[in-house]
């Protein structure tokens, strides 16, 4: 039964990115919400920006269609009544402050906000979320810790996936591994709520990007790589990876540190070479993972698909935290960190050679 209500969500959430998509360029077009080629960017013509307003919308109108349908069905045919009820106020302030996210990210893309300001909103919508109830507790028995871990670990996100989206089809693709790698570890824990949320995340994703492909006609904008960075945060910290078991580590409650790794290396290379060149932190530049691999030798949609490869390659692991020991489970780990290194190795080689 269930399969059949991921498959109705994924394709209506599908539908509904094609269809939003075209609409919000036209309005990005009529508004002027254009990002200008320029030195440090690789596309060679205006584009429209707000490409996550569509994003969103689609989800939101995929929610409220499926509360529509809920009501119509019998009890006995939809067994489920009862627990929707019981999430719907967490989902409605979830949906709220998405909203939040992206209208701010839209005002970054038409006013380019300083970046403490972006900043603050991102700690604010942190510490509503917490509030809400969608909070990081598993390792913090004291409140105000709870607080700094669920704000900072938000915060992360939503900037690794604004820095991440540097090129067409890179943060989108991207997002669309992790949150599928999220939706088969939500399965095999019975989460029917988030598995739920992240069918209608990956639809909504997947009809955005043939739009943002390279040669793209909308890019994600502000409001959209920050969107998809809070979106996986709270889902990632809604999501339960530790099962009670005499073997078990304590090491799956870090399964989406490893599904984020390729964002979280990417922002943690380009503040170290911003750095290294004593150059600001904020300011862009083209030192991104997709930058050093174009310098290796790759062309746009090759650099893309290798950073596919390596979300998949990284994230997957994360599936089989749960069935591990301790020693399995650092060994996965482990894995990850050589991967990394081989990356950032054969990088700074091409650098070095010019």
């Amino acid at each position: 039964m269930w399969n059949i209500i991921y498959a109705g969500v994924f394709v209506v959430s599908l539908c509904f990115s094609l269809l939003f998509v075209p609409v919000v360029r036209r309005f990005a077009l009529a508004f002027n919400v254009i990002d200008q080629p320029s030195s440090r960017k690789i596309h060679l013509f205006p584009t429209p920006l707000s490409g996550g307003i569509a994003v969103y919308l689609s989800i939101l109108a995929t929610v409220i269609a499926g509360l529509i349908i809920k009501e119509t069905l019998p009890e006995r045919i939809f067994s489920h009544s009862a627990g929707v009820m019981h999430v719907l106020p967490k989902l409605t302030v979830f949906l709220a402050t998405s909203a939040v996210v992206v209208v701010v990210g839209f005002l970054d893309d038409m006013y380019h906000l300083r970046p403490l300001v972006k900043l603050s909103f991102q700690m604010i919508c942190g510490i509503i979320t917490f509030l809400a109830g969608i909070r990081i507790s598993f390792f913090a028995p004291y409140l105000w810790v709870q607080v700094i871990f669920t704000v900072g670990w938000i915060v992360v996100c939503m900037n690794s996936f604004n820095l991440l989206d540097h090129t067409n089809g890179l943060a989108s693709g991207v997002a669309c591994i992790s949150g599928s790698i999220f939706f088969f570890s939500a399965v095999s824990n019975g989460q029917l709520f988030i598995s739920t949320l992240l069918t209608c995340f990956i639809g909504a994703v997947l009809g955005f990007m043939p739009y943002n492909f390279p040669k793209a006609k909308i890019f994600l904008g502000e409001c959209g790589s920050s969107f998809l960075g809070y979106f996986l945060a709270c889902l990632a910290m809604m999501g339960t990876y530790y099962r009670y078991g005499p073997d078990q580590s304590m090491l799956p409650a870090l399964s989406p540190v490893l599904i984020f790794s390729v964002p979280f290396f990417d922002t943690l290379s380009v503040i170290y070479l911003r750095m290294k060149n004593r150059k600001p932190i904020f300011q862009a530049d083209k030192n991104h993972i997709y930058h050093r691999l174009v310098n290796l030798g790759m062309n746009q949609v090759q650099a893309v698909i290798y950073c596919y490869l390596l979300t998949f390659a990284t994230g997957l692991g994360a599936l089989l935290l749960n069935h591990l020991n301790i020693i399995g489970g650092m060994i996965v780990f482990c894995q990850v960190v050589l991967v990394l290194v081989c990356i950032a190795m054969l990088e700074s080689t091409g650098r070095k050679n010019g």
